[in-house]
């Protein structure tokens, strides 16, 4: 039964995140914001929901290992899992803008994080407003760069049309959708992990966080098979980001977030930072600027061994 709830759970924060990007553009176009700071902020901020409230209700609900996990194991995900396979379908080019800009602000919120954590095992409020200001800061940057480059995020337009019942049965949708889903997905996780004898925090790393990166794979696996130039690095890290400062820096601000298992700061959180250092000398070395197929495969068979290490080592 726990496993019918996590797969219905899952499905829900997939159908919930879909109206809450449909109805959240259709709405800023209503207030005559551009595409490029809808595609920079009201879609990141969206597609971070389901995240977002699998955090915030594990917190809320005493579970704040899969809190911490759902984001530590998203990242590693998007980084081995996401980008590994969608290099596998086709290479990926790098531009100059991800050495520059987004990977140091990834490596900073990833470091900040491990600090704070490490400092007295506990995400504070107040650390919690530091990062979601950090983000804050960030776009700021990212908008004006963008605006400089003359960069136009790809955003549909059809959504500029829509009425506004229209959008608020949207947002209905989107929302109820996501209450449930991660109330389901978090409780179903949780019997998961007592049944099979892992720890909680297992459970966060590895189910619950490549369950809220399918979205990610589907999307950048499609694009990547059509042969789309869009498929951008930059998308990934910014999740990244966005994971760490709008989901554990929103959900410290409401609960603050103890460390209850020590593997997230022993081993989780290294793995995280260990696959977003390697970014660097993946682009450079031997082909600069390209994620080849061969470098996919690296990082799916490296998070292969992490999902292993996980599991073999995460036993109660």
């Amino acid at each position: 039964m726990s496993l019918l709830w996590v797969i219905l759970g899952f499905a829900l924060l997939v159908i919930g995140g879909e109206y809450l990007v449909r109805s959240s553009v259709a709405l800023s176009f209503k207030f005559n914001i551009s595409k490029m700071v809808i595609g920079m902020t009201v879609v990141s901020f969206a597609t971070s929901a389901p995240e977002l409230l699998v955090s915030l209700q594990a917190a809320l609900s005493g579970s704040p290992a899969i809190a911490i996990n759902n984001v530590v194991g998203s990242n590693i995900a998007n980084i081995g899992l996401v980008l590994g396979i969608t290099a596998l379908v086709g290479s990926i080019a790098v531009d100059k803008s991800f050495y520059k800009l987004n990977w140091p602000v990834m490596m900073v919120f990833s470091l900040a994080l491990y600090y704070f954590l490490k400092n007295d095992t506990v995400l504070t409020a107040y650390e919690g407003a530091a990062l979601f200001i950090g983000l804050i800061v960030f776009l700021v940057v990212l908008i004006r760069s963008a605006k400089k480059d003359k960069v136009v995020e790809a955003v549909d337009e059809n959504l500029a049309t829509v009425s506004n019942f229209k959008i608020a049965i949207w947002l209905l949708i989107g929302a109820t959708a996501l209450y449930f889903g991660s109330e389901w997905l978090v409780e179903g996780s949780k019997e998961i992990a007592l049944s099979i004898g892992v720890s909680e925090a297992v459970i966060g790393v590895s189910l619950i966080a490549i369950g809220t990166s399918v979205p990610e794979l589907a999307a950048s696996v499609i694009a990547a098979a059509k042969q789309e130039k869009a498929i951008s690095l930059g998308n990934l890290i910014g999740s990244n980001i966005f994971n760490i400062a709008s989901v554990l820096g929103l959900t410290a601000l409401i609960k603050p977030i103890p460390v209850t298992e020590p593997q997230i700061l022993s081993n989780d959180i290294f793995w995280m930072l260990g696959f977003s250092a390697v970014l660097i000398p993946l682009i450079f070395l031997p082909n600069r600027l390209q994620i080849s197929r061969f470098k996919g495969f690296f990082l799916v068979v490296a998070y292969g061994i992490f999902m292993f290490l996980v599991f073999t080592q995460g036993k109660i």
